[in-house]
């Protein structure tokens, strides 16, 4: 006679990018250990492929496409998911900003975890009066691959790289440009025709697009001073 089956609760969400509700499951012994795994590697392609490779297994909804889905929508499903999994609080120690050195354990309950959405933030950015861009979110390999920093020359190929897979058409009154018709080394040619002032709204883009993001007050123990601490990040809640 076969061992039963155990059954296994389904919950839902909705994405942030999109607003669609999606069904998902828990993470099983054997996807938690494909991550602790990963985890003892310290290497951030393995775990990032662990993490895409549990949220695959754990959608119950079909037709998401987990590697297409922006950064922030891993990142939030990711949490969910693990909540529904071990747990609805999360555990982090942090440094206080008063004296950059003690370190204060602090628990957080992961619903009150968001995506924040900037109100300046916006997907059509204006390049002159005639010529507009209209971007796409990247996905988290695309941003782990870029190892995406404006401020940084040694990494300028690779944010081009990533500003170019981001462009999901160009288009002004007579004519529309859409990524599948144009080659990469197009669209980075076309960026490098940019001033630095048209170049500063795709950086705009970046900084402003949605976070996970939960602000924590702290108060060390040592000096008394309470502080506001923001997380950010997938990384900074499970650093």
């Amino acid at each position: 006679m076969p061992l039963p089956k155990i059954s296994t609760p389904t919950y839902e969400l909705e994405l942030p990018s999109t607003g669609q509700t999606i069904y998902y499951r828990p993470f099983l012994v054997k996807e938690e250990k494909l991550l602790v795994l990963a985890l003892e590697t310290e290497d951030i392609k393995q775990i990032t492929t662990a993490i895409k490779t549990v949220i695959k297994n754990c959608i119950q909804t079909k037709g998401v496409k987990v590697e297409s889905l922006p950064t922030f929508d891993i990142e939030f499903l990711f949490l969910n998911i693990r909540g529904k999994s071990v747990g609805e609080e999360i555990e982090v120690n942090l440094i206080c900003p008063d004296d950059g050195e003690t370190s204060v354990p602090v628990k957080i309950d992961i619903d009150s975890i968001k995506v924040a959405k900037n109100e300046n933030h916006n997907t059509k950015i204006s390049v002159d009066d005639s010529i507009t861009m209209e971007m796409k979110y990247p996905s988290l390999d695309q941003f782990i691959k870029s190892n995406f920093d404006f401020s940084d020359d040694t990494t300028m190929d690779q944010s081009f790289d990533l500003i170019a897979n981001c462009i999901d058409k160009i288009y002004t009154e007579e004519e529309v440009w859409s990524a599948s018709d144009v080659t990469k080394k197009e669209m980075v040619e076309f960026l490098e025709q940019m001033n630095t002032q048209q170049f500063k709204e795709i950086e705009k883009f970046f900084e402003t697009m949605p976070k996970l993001t939960h602000e924590v007050q702290l108060k060390n123990p040592n000096t008394g001073v309470e502080s506001t601490v923001k997380l950010e990040g997938l990384a900074n809640f499970f650093a």
